[in-house]
């Protein structure tokens, strides 16, 4: 798989800072809109990819299924 560098991907830099601030967990859709993406899943995929560990928790409610995301650990960064 190909990803993106975190110390090149103004996107990737986006949704860390997302996660970072969320402060605990994020939905999908919260995400998507304070990063500025769309597909978050393949966003989340290239953070893991970088070093950040993130868990996905789903919840079904009404019908409908959410995902909500959280940043456990940063990726180091690399100078």
């Amino acid at each position: 798989m190909h990803h993106g560098r975190l110390s090149s991907s103004p996107r990737l830099q986006r949704a860390l800072r997302a996660l970072q601030a969320a402060n605990g967990e994020i939905s999908t859709r919260e995400l998507a809109e304070r990063a500025e993406i769309c597909a978050v899943n393949s966003t989340i995929a290239e953070l893991r990819a970088n070093g950040a560990e993130i868990t996905c928790r789903q919840e079904v409610k009404d019908g409908k299924r959410r995902f909500y995301y959280t940043l456990l650990k940063s990726p180091e960064t690399k100078t």
